[in-house]
């Protein structure tokens, strides 16, 4: 089968659409498909077999320069001047604009492709290539209205009205959901929630989990780990991700019980702050940029992986560090406690330092129930998360799509006599 597959960014190493993308991809060429990817920047990281068509935007959010202005010789096009003045404007364009450029580039290769995957883009331009005929699917990680919820909730003053023309794009993409024939999740829980929020109807909404490479993402025996590193993983530093939280918890953790929290991700002011405040700089560190094999020794060598998270569509570094075998102390909200169950690590109440703090200590103390914890997880990472399992599971879908688009098209209309 020729499958396009799009996503609007393709962060390689965190965030999850890069990393999406990139083993969905490859193990798809695996299964016989050939495929193409579609993305804007940060472009992936792909494997040998799949090609990258790039669709440049003017790539607003560099890490290096977020909120940048471009100069006047960078506007190509009217699509260019539309994601500017949206930024100017306080709202964030990159899925409308990049689904535009897209189907721009897809109107005169639709017989190139049986099925078109978008990844989360939610944007007009991808309804349009379904109305042009191309069967369409469309990953919905989770409705980016929890997102929303829980920023505005944090916000004060004039920030909640720039956090407002932010997240106007989810109104876009609610839209679009409900006029989109095939959605595909990534947990019961995110079903539930598009359901609930987007007003999609169960039947449209297929579930196949995010993947890991268990390969890489291998086990290291307890003992040999790094004793009393934390980890955690936060692709964005929003209150979503609950890194104030956790920074409030180690503030209670007796010091003796914990050497160091490595935080996988870039701190914001506020986080800065509360560290300063806590009296906790020397003991907390954040790494970028690292590698998948950089990642995969540092969530292998920690004693514990917290995700303190306020909500969780799915979560792609708890599944990462239950392959490595490192025991999670999550919050029990979203889809975590599916993830986590309660065998694999320890489940406590969102948003509760104390009870946090409690977990952390509970699992530091007990190296043994620690190793255990952390041995299931590794079992149910190969037996259920699997990257070739979960592109079996797509391909499935894609064969389903395309034989019910092939039939619809070959009933013949009804005349009138």
């Amino acid at each position: 089968m020729r499958v396009a597959l799009s996503s609007y960014r393709s962060k390689p190493h965190s965030g999850g659409q890069g990393i999406y993308v990139r083993n969905l991809s490859r193990e798809l060429v695996r299964l016989g498909h050939e495929v193409e990817v579609f993305s804007g920047q940060p472009y992936p990281e792909l494997d040998p077999g799949v090609r990258l068509t790039r669709l440049p935007s003017l790539d607003l959010y560099r890490e290096d320069d977020p909120f940048r202005r471009p100069g006047l010789r960078e506007f190509r096009d009217r699509i260019d001047v539309a994601e500017f003045l949206t930024m100017c404007a306080s709202g964030f364009p990159e899925p409308r604009t990049f689904s535009w450029r897209l189907a721009r580039e897809l109107r005169g290769r639709l017989g190139e492709f049986d099925v078109l995957h978008d990844n989360q883009t939610l944007g007009p331009g991808v309804l349009e290539l379904a109305r042009r005929g191309l069967p369409t699917l469309t990953t919905i990680h989770h409705p980016i209205t929890r997102d929303r919820r829980l920023e505005l909730a944090a916000a004060r003053g004039v920030q909640r009205i720039t956090k407002r023309r932010w997240y106007a794009f989810v109104t876009m993409q609610r839209r679009v959901a409900q006029r989109s024939a095939h959605l595909l999740t990534v947990s019961e829980q995110s079903a539930r929630d598009i359901v609930a929020d987007f007003e999609v109807p169960r039947e449209r909404l297929d579930v196949v989990p995010v993947g890991v490479d268990v390969e890489t993402f291998a086990a290291r025996p307890y003992a040999e780990r790094h004793p009393g590193r934390l980890v955690t993983i936060a692709s964005a530093d929003v209150p979503l991700k609950g890194l104030g939280v956790l920074v409030q918890a180690l503030a209670r953790l007796d010091p003796l019980a914990w050497s160091e929290l490595v935080v996988v991700g870039r701190p914001s002011e506020r986080t800065s702050k509360a560290l300063a405040d806590a009296g906790l700089l020397d003991r907390v560190r954040f790494e970028q940029g690292l590698s998948t094999l950089e990642l995969a020794d540092l969530l292998a060598s920690a004693q514990a992986c917290v995700v303190p998270s306020l909500y969780e569509g799915f979560s792609l570094p708890t599944v990462e560090a239950m392959s490595t075998g490192t025991p999670v102390v999550a919050s029990r909200v979203g889809a975590l406690p599916e993830l986590v169950g309660d065998d694999a690590g320890l489940l406590v109440a969102p948003g509760d330092p104390a009870a946090l703090a409690q977990g952390i200590t509970d699992v530091l103390a007990d190296p043994v129930r620690a190793a255990r914890l952390g041995a299931v997880g590794r079992r149910r990472a190969i037996t259920t998360y699997s990257w070739a399992a979960v592109a079996q599971a797509t391909s499935d879908i894609y064969e389903r799509i395309v034989s019910e688009h092939n039939a619809s098209r070959a009933i013949p209309r009804e005349t009138n006599a």
